[in-house]
């Protein structure tokens, strides 16, 4: 247990100075081993809070608990109560989104305009998820055997699902686990980022007002090489649906060959965004930059791979540049603020160690390109809008994945170059094209193995939209109809009836 205390930050009701505790079987248990971890606003370094530190015992607690709520009355639950417990949970967190932001702003440092942003994309996933509760049906199929038969397929839920989220959208993330989870009828245990546990179990404490049964959702924080590993691992759980790493989500894989457990991932990405001579570029500025800089380039489809015909390379970099530096840096809890601080000390020194090696490879820093050390940033994780020209194909920041505020810039000269090297990548989540040219943009996108591709914009997302990568980005997809049919199993019944 540390020895560093925790005290309310001001004007938040969650935080009270009393230590968070695991969520089991609709009760609030300290760990078994008694150990607590501090959580910490990485704008200060203030300790927010002391978060039970749950381990391999915990995690057969819960899933115990998941179990037997899958078992018992929660199964048999009628489509049309699980709707109803995902609409009252969306009235509760409309309720309560205030806090919730900011909540989100406290503990892994996103400006409070970013979260409060997320209004629309939360409650709309989870009453998008209530819609498809009411909407899971199986198909009849007219067979060709002889005889006469009726066959058809029912659509059940898969059971247990370990549920692993990350620390770059604690609330939104926490959505999509739970909320297909909920209008398919399973059961979950959630493993929220240690980095970033306080809004899963704030929502957690909602879904107990909304009235989600005892053992449905279960929230077991602590640290993935322990609480994450025993969940990934546990012969109980049926299906694990991760967001992370793709190094963790390789661990996954092999943790789940046990059981073989369905397993859904969506991991990093190294993401192409690709800006023709020909585009709107008063638009495409903007949207580049913020393509990385929002969230401080912590988001794992970030377009940190900028692309840019040579005859406008250098006005075009430039205006990025320029743009960067003129954001705002500083304290999420700011209104004012755009780009708030990284979320660790780790995660600084992971993305300033890139800022090295860019420079030491040969890049040419354009605006930023150190970590902020004045003021009262200095107490912070703070790393500016950074923008790299004359990066390479090669140079490891055009390789591998920062999840910093870190573009690099890279000129091109003709549509097939520039598909081929927007593929040359093991990674395939997202991708961006900024053109005037219709037939243009749908020839790159159809060339671009990716999951998402955004024409003259980036990172549009919606409920009924599916979200997902090719390649080591994972499988699987988020929201749509796809993200429940993860969540489902498909029995085919033959009754012979003559």
């Amino acid at each position: 247990m540390t020895d560093m205390p925790s005290r309310p930050a001001a004007g938040h009701p969650f935080l009270d100075g009393k230590p968070k505790r695991l969520l089991i079987d609709g009760k609030w248990l300290e760990a078994a081993s008694g150990k607590t971890f501090a959580t910490i606003n990485p704008a200060t370094g203030e300790v927010l809070a002391q978060v039970a530190e749950g381990e391999a015992e915990d995690i057969d607690r819960a899933v115990a608990a998941a179990r037997r709520a899958f078992d018992g009355p929660w199964r048999r639950a009628k489509p049309y109560e699980r709707q109803m417990l995902l609409l009252r949970l969306a009235d509760l967190v409309e309720q309560h989104f205030e806090e919730l932001a900011a909540l989100d702003t406290l503990d892994m440092g996103a400006p409070i305009q970013r979260t409060r942003g997320n209004r629309l994309r939360a409650l709309g996933m989870l009453r998008y998820y209530a819609g498809q509760a009411t909407a899971i049906h199986g198909d009849t199929t007219d067979v060709s055997l002889p005889g006469e038969f009726a066959a058809f397929t029912l659509k059940e839920p898969v059971g247990v699902v370990g549920a692993i989220i990350p620390w770059n959208g604690p609330l939104t993330a926490t959505i999509w686990k739970i909320g297909p989870a909920i209008a398919t009828g399973c059961t979950v245990v959630l493993k929220p980022a240690e980095e970033a546990p306080l809004t899963p179990l704030r929502l957690a404490e909602l879904c107990l007002e909304a009235g989600v049964p005892p053992g449905v959702v279960n929230v077991v924080p602590g640290y993935g090489e322990t609480a994450g590993a025993a969940l990934a691992a546990h012969p109980g759980v049926d299906k694990v649906a991760f967001t992370g790493s793709h190094l963790t989500g390789q661990k996954i894989v092999q943790a789940s060959a046990g059981n073989l457990k369905r397993v859904s991932l969506e991991l990093g990405g190294k993401s192409p965004d690709i800006v023709f001579a020909d585009a709107d570029l008063d638009a495409a500025v903007p949207g580049a930059g913020m393509a990385v800089f929002a969230n401080s380039g912590q988001i794992c489809s970030a377009g940190t791979r900028l692309f840019v015909e040579q005859r406008v390379y250098e006005e075009f970099t430039h205006r990025v540049a320029s743009f960067g530096r003129g954001l705002r840096v500083g304290d999420g809890r700011d209104p004012e603020t755009q780009v708030g601080p990284l979320v660790s000390a780790e995660q600084l020194e992971r993305v300033t160690g890139y800022l090295t090696a860019g420079r030491q490879e040969g890049a040419r820093p354009l605006a930023g390109g150190e970590r902020l050390t004045e003021g009262a940033l200095a107490q912070g994780y703070f790393v500016p809008p950074t923008v790299f020209a004359d990066v390479r194909d090669e140079m490891r920041i055009a390789q591998e994945e920062i999840f910093g505020p870190v573009i690099s810039a890279i000129p091109f000269r003709d549509i097939a170059e520039v598909i081929e090297r927007g593929n040359r990548t093991p990674f395939g989540l997202g991708a961006g094209v900024w053109t005037r040219d219709v037939a243009k943009a749908h020839r790159v996108a159809r060339g671009l193995r990716a999951g998402s591709v955004w024409v003259n914009c980036y990172q549009a997302m919606d409920p009924a939209m599916p979200f997902g990568g090719y390649k080591m980005s994972g499988y699987g997809r988020e929201s749509g109809p796809q993200h429940v049919n993860e969540y489902l199993n498909v029995k085919a019944v033959w009754i012979r009836t003559g």
